[in-house]
């Protein structure tokens, strides 16, 4: 895979298809081979320039090294709203976003994100508006804190998991077990936690990336401003980012469309695949139509 300068940094990325570019950002702890590749043909055979790369702190993109707070500390002060001393935060992640299509020569591209990607997506589109024709936010939150949060119950789940290299591939299936809706392939996620765990091994990114989140601020008002058609997509049986979060970010954006599955947990279902990537082309179809009537008027 071919890598690039953006923001200072090197981002890995990859491209496939002709048509309209689409950036699509992963989540926390994630790479862009977590975009399922069935999903990213579908969407080149619906007319769009996938773009997909690794955020900073995974995959084969640039690693930091300042030490972040424990997974405990970074919940608490979150929780308490106390300050997290950070080496960066999602409005860095937007810049390299931004420096992404820099580098490729892209004035504006269709963008979605999906987790942490969502949250990514949202800053991008708050602060680098003119870089966004259209937004789609995946199972995430608006940074509120109180909406979009985590299931209780899942909270020592998640505080309990610190898998090794050697275990990653087997704890991270169990992990996905549980945050998947009823669509879930043990057999198929333990093949991409292996092929996740071959590429790229950096715990200490994941600790930096969710401390980057949690130092985020609130998100809300910034996306009452938005003027870009926007569509939130969110799982109902969400328990890593309840479905509240998704209601919520609808509701901050002007226009946006809500989509809801009852079949969907924290994942991207393959029974879903063709109904995202079509409300996804709407979107950008909507946008496109409307930039095209601005030009004319």
């Amino acid at each position: 895979m071919p890598s690039l300068q953006a923001n200072g940094i090197t981002i890995e990325y990859e491209e496939q298809g002709v048509g309209d570019p689409l950036l699509m950002i992963m989540g926390w702890g994630a790479q862009l081979i977590d975009w399922p590749q069935g999903l990213v043909d579908i969407f080149a055979d619906n007319g769009f320039r996938v773009i997909r790369f690794d955020n900073r702190d995974s995959g084969l993109s640039e690693e930091f090294y300042w030490e972040p707070p424990s997974l405990t500390q970074t919940f608490l002060k979150g929780t308490l709203k106390r300050d997290i001393p950070v080496g960066y935060d999602l409005s860095d992640m937007a810049d390299d976003a931004a420096g992404v299509l820099d580098a490729l020569d892209i004035d504006s591209a269709h963008v979605v994100g999906a987790s942490m990607g969502g949250m990514i997506a949202q800053t991008l589109a708050i602060e680098h508006p003119d870089r966004v024709r259209s937004l789609t936010s995946i199972m995430s939150n608006t940074g509120d804190r109180v909406n979009g949060r985590i299931a209780s119950k899942l909270i020592p789940r998640m505080m309990k998991h610190k898998p090794s290299r050697e275990t990653a591939a087997v704890e991270g299936a169990e992990l996905f077990s549980v945050l998947s809706g009823p669509h879930f392939d043990y057999e198929a996620s333990l093949e991409r936690c292996h092929a996740r765990v071959n590429r790229s091994w950096r715990p200490e990114g994941s600790g930096r990336q969710i401390a980057a989140i949690a130092a985020s601020g609130d998100r809300t008002e910034g996306l009452k401003n938005l003027d870009v058609p926007a569509l939130v997509i969110h799982g109902l049986v969400d328990r890593l980012v309840l479905p509240s979060g998704g209601i919520a970010t609808a509701k901050a954006i002007p226009g946006s469309q809500l989509l809801m599955f009852n079949d969907m947990g924290h994942d991207l279902p393959e029974p879903r695949w063709e109904d995202m990537v079509s409300a996804i082309r709407m979107q950008a179809d909507r946008a496109d139509h409307a930039t095209l009537h601005a030009v004319t008027s």
